[in-house]
């Protein structure tokens, strides 16, 4: 007997208002540290192809250490390669960031290359990491794959309610530090224009029933509080880089500054 479709947990915990903490992964190569993700509290990990030299291999290691400790495994791809995003999704992905959406018409590729016949052109298999092992159930597959449009340019936000009303479309996740460079502001989040790109997806998403997704601001408590008040479900707090850096920073500054005014030691000559 086939096992009914059901939705994503994680598309569920959205659509319910719940709010989702991704940690991006870039130096991670083994499936411990997903594990490490989910035990620190987050909900997901991306693996990111586009600002890594992470392979295909490593990829699915990552995806494995997620899906073993409940949590969603996501990468991010290089580019619009439908190819590529295929075999992640076989690699145990349950679903993708797509990096420089312009358009509707490349959200609507991409929604259809993920997702199998008749919804999409996705080419069926056998079991896989994606489904552990067990019979292939394509609607089932097809309901928790999570299709995420990254917007990070004027036109993509100026196109943001066209590209929210594609079917296959979950979410459309905005790259802070891309489109504000893209705008002439870099580095300035807080930026009224680069508020105002926000509430424009964020109405989109809501029109359309998306979720609305944000990166690109980790450590701003002040900013996150205002883009969840706005609609934002899904935040991507840091990444694997950032913590390991902030922490060990940290040590090494401490344990300077506590032994910075110790005696030395004597001459033993």
């Amino acid at each position: 007997m086939m096992t009914p479709p059901r939705t994503s947990p994680l598309k569920d915990r959205m659509r319910g208002q719940d709010l989702v903490l991704c940690m991006a992964l870039r130096q991670a190569r083994t499936a411990d540290m997903s594990m490490i993700a989910a035990a620190c509290g987050f909900d997901a990990v991306y693996v990111d192809m586009q600002h890594s030299t992470i392979g295909l291999d490593a990829v699915s290691s990552l995806c494995a250490g997620a899906l073993a400790t409940g949590i969603a495994p996501l990468v991010r791809l290089p580019g619009l390669d439908m190819d590529l995003m295929q075999r992640v999704l076989d690699g145990g992905a349950h679903g993708v960031l797509l990096p420089g959406i312009e358009s509707a018409d490349q959200a609507r590729a991409a929604a259809v290359a993920g997702r199998y016949p008749p919804a999409g052109t996705r080419s069926v298999m056998g079991p896989t990491l994606g489904t552990l092992y067990r019979p292939q159930d394509a609607a089932r597959v097809n309901g928790e794959t999570l299709m995420i449009m990254m917007l990070e340019s004027p036109g993509a936000i100026s196109r943001a309610d066209e590209i929210a009303a594609v079917d296959g479309v979950d979410m459309l996740l905005i790259g802070s530090n891309d489109l504000c460079t893209a705008m002439g502001i870099p580095g300035q989040l807080h930026h009224p224009d680069l508020f105002k790109a926000y509430e424009t997806v964020a109405a989109a998403c809501h029109r359309h029933g998306k979720t609305l997704g944000i990166g690109g601001i980790r450590g701003d408590i002040a900013l996150q509080k205002r883009l969840v008040a706005l609609g934002a479900r899904f935040l991507i707090a840091g990444s694997d880089v950032t913590y390991l850096m902030a922490a060990a920073r940290k040590d090494a500054a401490d344990i300077r500054q506590a032994l910075a005014h110790q005696p030395s030691s004597p001459d033993l000559s």
